[in-house]
């Protein structure tokens, strides 16, 4: 079919493009439109080509760029969108193809009603939807229009609560972890998926935990754990209740957080959703002792002992389990490993991280006063030092009181303390 042919067959479905809406390189309309730091605009693929090929100058002004960043430019962005769906739907013939391509919320309509369909295997689309929101290349106006698209949300939680554990249950975990958890994703779309799992927060939660037990990979146990971080975070009281006092889902957190291979490296993603969660869950009183009886104690030191990275949180867990008699006994049962773990890493998990160290300590060496856990802290080389320079700091008044107190209560001398401790920092002592 020619030209000619071509432009009868669509005569009259002409549509006008305003001129902005065109890139000032290609001339077609943007699919992607971002702007450079002179305010121009131009389409993503085609600016791309033109800096990827050694320009350092703006096309339209020819003005040098001190910048070559890329700002997506969501305003003219929706513009286009609202024009290109204005412009297919108002002709009750077929349209024209669009410059511009299917819509996102018409694409998203297409994977989502290949998911729904129980005649089809919902895993390649899912796996096209975590493709598309994971690509740092798409804009996020187009990941959360996704995102928002009506139903979304309720069906791929219903493809997560089928039951079982297998390749699709997964695939839709993945992507879900990647709506709720993305910062590119818009708060209120984030919260629609966490809304849509505390509806039957009984079934998502059972459904989770399977997969956080039987994931056929870690990847797929780290998104899982994600989601439980999300309701965790912004479901209903009831619902956060359900997760905290779940003992699969805190079991299998702390496994997580656990060595992955047989060399006993722990990784540090699975690390930090894991603790995270455990941190959340550590703030309901009920489900410490649970906590501690399931190992979340040990698990915590680990961390703090292989800089496996999250010590603030590692660092709360413990904070957390002192508060029970049972977390106490823990932490004191293996004072010779726990407490210079939580004394090397008191400075090294920011304000937050120190102060809970330092409630650990006070707690088991100057309340309790545990003999094991005080001669553990008291032959920690240089351990002690750090609760002098904590006293130095913007420190609370109750952390800096009880920092005082173990100070006071091991005797410690300033100066010999200081000569222990390897930091090229000039402090000010506090006596």
């Amino acid at each position: 079919m020619g030209r000619k042919d071509i432009a009868a067959e669509y005569q009259g479905l002409e549509v006008k493009v305003p001129i902005f809406f065109r890139c000032p390189i290609s001339l077609d309309v943007m699919q992607s439109p971002v702007s450079l730091c002179t305010g121009i605009t131009y389409d993503r693929t085609s600016i791309q080509r033109w800096i990827d090929s050694g320009n350092n100058t703006c096309p339209a002004t020819m003005l040098p760029l001190p910048s070559t960043d890329l700002v997506p430019n969501l305003t003219l962005r929706r513009l286009i969108a609202l024009w290109a769906f204005t412009a297919t739907t108002s002709s009750s013939s077929s349209p024209a193809p669009s410059a511009v391509g299917p819509t996102p919320a018409a694409a998203a309509a297409e994977l989502l009603r290949q998911i729904a369909d129980p005649s089809d295997d919902p895993c390649p689309a899912l796996h096209k939807l975590a493709a598309f929101l994971s690509d740092d290349d798409v804009d996020e106006f187009d990941k959360n229009a996704l995102a928002r698209a009506a139903g979304a949300a309720e069906t791929l939680v219903s493809v997560l609560q089928r039951g079982r554990a297998d390749a699709s249950v997964e695939a839709a975990v993945r992507v879900l972890a990647v709506i709720a958890a993305s910062d590119c994703i818009e708060e209120e779309n984030r919260k629609r998926i966490t809304t849509t799992l505390a509806a039957d927060g009984a079934s998502s939660v059972a459904s989770l935990a399977r997969v956080l037990r039987s994931g056929a990979s870690l990847e797929a146990r780290i998104d899982a754990a994600r989601l439980v971080e999300s309701l965790l975070r912004n479901a209903r009281p009831d619902v956060k209740a359900t997760v905290a006092e779940s003992e699969e889902i805190v079991s299998e957190l702390i496994r997580l957080i656990g060595p992955v291979d047989e060399k006993g490296s722990l990784d540090k993603q699975a690390v930090e959703v894991g603790l995270s969660c455990l941190t959340t869950i550590a703030g309901t009183r009920r489900a410490r002792s649970e906590m501690v009886r399931l190992g979340a104690v040990p698990a915590a030191v680990r961390v703090l002992a292989t800089d496996a990275g999250s010590p603030s949180q590692a660092l709360r867990v413990l904070e957390a389990a002192v508060g029970c008699a049972e977390g106490r006994a823990a932490i004191c049962e293996m004072a010779d490993a726990a407490i210079p773990a939580v004394l090397s890493k008191t400075m090294k998990g920011g304000m937050g991280g120190a102060e809970a160290g330092v409630s650990v300590l006070w707690a088991v060496c100057h309340k309790y006063r545990d003999r094991r856990a005080v001669d553990a802290a008291a032959v920690s080389k240089g351990g002690l030092t750090r609760l002098l320079l904590l006293m130095q700091s913007g420190c609370s008044p109750a952390a800096r009181q009880m920092a005082s107190e173990l100070l006071k209560m091991f005797k410690v001398n300033a100066k010999s303390c200081l000569a222990g401790y390897d930091s090229k920092t000039t402090h000010i002592m506090p006596f």
